[in-house]
């Protein structure tokens, strides 16, 4: 014992060496003490566990003696099939008695296990979640392949313990095929680096005014986030890239894709360095998305004269969005906050952008053409008098970030994005939202009915003008304009230009049954979107009006209804009240759907408003 130590020690003349030699030397003795030790714990394998004579396929290779065989299917299916073989064959199995005198003991065996098992009737198995989830978004992925979204997501979440997973989850937004562009924002690491500094920053009409100080602050800031950003995408990317480098090779791309332009001097204040944008490279941006690369956007845009400038990272997200025509925009929040009815106490989970205006409208939120917004903070009138409601005030930072995010969606929606949604920081919430019926956040869409209005009697003529010729031929029943002007509040149309160009009627039952009925097109509107308009239209009415049973009866257009979600129904399916007066001679097929809820609806309106 005594000599390994002093042979470990290097001998007492080592350990008085002096310098580097010294350190190298006891380095060294450290490590081979650690490797003796290392070496005197543990045991090799045992020749009875792996012959090591044998070559590595060999070691790692299974006895296919011990090979045995198990049933995975236990129920009988419609099509005569048991355990995966037809009946057929496993009576075969156990029949044959030649076979079975030539195969031995275990073909016995299989033969007596298909026969105990025909004798069982299981119930079909439960089909997986994940095999449920995975189908259900098979649509959603195939819909969003290809279109360019713009995520924005607020400098807070960087450091957000969740913000490895939502990179990871843009980043497979990516894989599945979007075409993406990253809006970082920095405005919590500036605030900070100024309150350390002792700097109180200018603020007006709730801007800060960028001075030279605050530039080179912004401009720090600016780079540390997209880094971060980067950083973050590129560990995501990196199992892809390795994988499948010449099919998903992608990069992270960030670089002068905007330009802005300064505020300037608005009600004497200089607003110096703080400025909005001006123009965005769109066809940059599109040389870099057919590359299969991420476009990231930071808050600094340069100006033709060379200028730098902070701009509001919202409304860059915006404007690149509508820019683009970018098909979504999705705005992360930080503190998660979302909208309920007051009423009933549920989530409101999608809302069309007149209900949004009128939101911003009731609280006094306004954004403003320079690219920021403001809030009115200190309440709302009431026709009651002057006195702010107390369920009306904005109450908390939280409420006043919604209602900004709010803002900024329709902002992006007025420049023609399609839709906006409003997510809280939830692991998977992007996934989610995007990829599954149900969703998680708020969705803001445009209003694709505008032009539908409920029918008056001065629309008798051009709805009968509408319908005649589909009359004639025998694929609508006739409908007398006496009649028609009897029901005309059961009738909407969709006017262009105060032209009738298509129409509707609705019909409630009792039992939560609705029928909706003449849906006619103009032949020069055909194949533009306004028959699924008219009819996303009046099943939003169903639904407020408590009928999430539709049924419509056809002749001729059954694939249409079909393709819409609609199922071929017997007449004993219809209400009571219908079926009494269902005419049997004209034999019209009856197609049914039930409507679960509003988001059933955004789904259809995502494949025919594309």
């Amino acid at each position: 014992m005594e000599d390994r130590q002093s042979r470990a020690s290097g001998g007492e003349g080592a350990a008085k060496g002096s310098g580097d030699d010294g350190a190298a030397a006891a380095d060294m003795s450290n490590k081979f003490n650690d490797t003796t030790a290392i070496n005197n714990v543990g045991s090799p394998l045992n020749s009875d566990e792996v012959d090591t004579s044998e070559t590595s396929a060999q070691m790692l290779a299974i006895d296919p003696a011990a090979i045995d065989f198990v049933s995975v299917i236990s129920h009988k299916d419609g099509n005569g099939l048991l355990n995966g073989l037809p009946a057929k064959e496993l009576e075969a199995i156990g029949d044959d008695d030649d076979e079975t005198s030539n195969t031995g003991a275990a073909s016995t065996e299989l033969s007596a296990a298909a026969a105990a098992t025909s004798e069982v009737e299981a119930p079909p198995p439960e089909i997986p979640a994940f095999v449920k989830m995975f189908r259900g978004s098979a649509n959603y992925i195939a819909n969003h392949r290809g279109t360019t979204a713009v995520y924005h997501i607020p400098g807070d979440l960087l450091e957000w313990d969740g913000i490895n997973d939502l990179i990871d989850d843009i980043a497979l937004t990516w894989l599945l095929g979007m075409k993406l562009v990253i809006v970082i924002g920095c405005r919590p690491q500036i605030d900070a680096r100024l309150d350390h500094k002792h700097i109180d920053p200018i603020r007006h009409s709730s801007i800060r005014v960028t001075d030279s100080d605050t530039l080179r602050i912004v401009k720090e800031e600016a780079g540390f986030v997209r880094f971060e950003v980067e950083r973050q995408l590129a560990r995501s990317l990196r199992v892809v890239k390795s994988a499948h480098e010449d099919e998903f090779s992608g990069n992270v791309v960030s670089g002068n894709f905007y330009s802005a332009q300064p505020f300037g001097v608005i009600d004497g204040v200089d607003y110096m360095y703080t400025g909005f944008p001006r123009r965005i490279e769109v066809e940059k941006i599109r040389q870099v998305h057919q590359a299969n690369d991420i476009v990231l956007l930071t808050t600094l845009g340069v100006s033709p004269s060379g200028e730098i400038f902070n701009v509001n990272s919202e409304s860059l997200a915006a404007t690149a969005a509508g820019s683009l025509g970018a098909s979504k925009i999705v705005y992360f929040t930080v503190r998660g906050t979302a909208f309920r009815n007051k009423e009933t106490g549920k989530i409101i989970q999608n809302l069309r952008v007149t209900d949004a205006r009128n939101l911003l409208q009731h609280y006094r939120v306004k954004i403003h053409s320079k690219g920021f917004a403001t809030v009115d903070d200190t309440g709302i009138d009431e026709t009651e008098g002057d006195k702010p409601s107390r369920d009306d005030m904005i109450q908390s930072p939280a409420t006043v970030e919604t209602l900004l995010k709010a803002g900024w969606a329709v902002s992006a929606l007025d420049r023609g994005v399609k839709r906006a949604h409003i997510l809280a920081p939830t692991n998977g919430a992007l996934l989610q939202e995007l990829y599954t019926r149900d969703g998680s956040g708020t969705l803001i869409s445009r209003d694709l009915y505008e032009g539908i209005r409920p029918a008056n009697v001065n629309d008798v003529a051009g709805i009968y003008d509408l319908i005649n010729p589909l009359v004639e031929a025998g694929t609508l029943v006739p409908r007398p304009r006496d009649v028609m002007e009897r029901d005309i509040r059961s009738y909407y149309v969709y006017t262009r230009d105060n032209l009738i160009v298509a129409c509707g009627q609705l019909k409630r039952f009792e039992g939560g049954f609705a029928e909706i009925g003449c849906l006619v097109v103009s032949r020069d509107y055909r194949s533009q979107g306004r028959g699924d308009a008219i009819l996303g239209y009046l099943e939003r009415l169903c639904l407020q009006c408590g009928a999430n049973k539709v049924f419509v009866l056809s002749t001729q257009t059954m694939e249409w209804f079909v393709e819409r979600g609609f199922a071929e129904v017997g007449v004993n399916q219809l209400p009571p009240s219908r079926r009494a007066v269902y005419n049997h001679s004209r034999r019209s097929k009856i197609y049914m759907k039930h409507i679960d809820g509003d988001r059933d609806l955004d789904a259809q309106e995502l494949w025919w408003n594309r």
